[in-house]
């Protein structure tokens, strides 16, 4: 958790740097451990209460290890009236996962998201921070397979 620490001080151990103090850690451990919380919690001097409201206010943090790769569908609109929840469940299908878990192996986690802002590419999955627009059931393999 050396490298906690070192986060927290790149921030100057500012209250007003929590979320991005959150963010660094969540891209370099994967997730928020518990430890994480409670060495920036005493940093900063504040309660771990207000830490977890953060995590778990934002969609974008995670209490519990993800995959080393993140597939977000999008759901919103377009995605779904060009057939994102059929993306979805070949995905799911694909990777014995349902929305919001871990595959066993680590390597993806699967999540809906309500819009990626690329609605001429309905409909649309990234995953890390690549997109991938215009998709059919039958792209998933092949996009899945550049990230094996």
């Amino acid at each position: 958790m050396k490298s906690v620490k070192q986060i927290v001080e790149r921030y100057n151990k500012r209250e007003r740097s929590l979320i991005a103090m959150l963010q660094d850690i969540q891209k370099e451990k994967g997730y928020l451990p518990k430890e994480a919380l409670k060495i920036v919690a005493a940093e900063v001097s504040v309660p771990l209460s207000r830490l977890y409201s953060l995590a778990t206010f934002y969609k974008a943090f995670s209490l519990t290890p993800r995959g080393r790769h993140t597939i977000n569908v999008c759901t919103g609109t377009a995605c779904h009236v060009r057939g994102a929840a059929k993306l979805v469940e070949k995905l799911e299908r694909d990777l014995g996962i349902r929305n919001g878990e871990t595959t066993a192996d680590e390597r993806f986690t699967l999540e809906e998201v309500r819009c990626v802002g690329c609605c001429g590419l309905a409909p649309v999955m990234v995953i890390d921070e690549n997109f991938h627009g215009k998709l059919t059931q039958k792209d998933i393999g092949k996009v899945l397979e550049k990230y094996q």
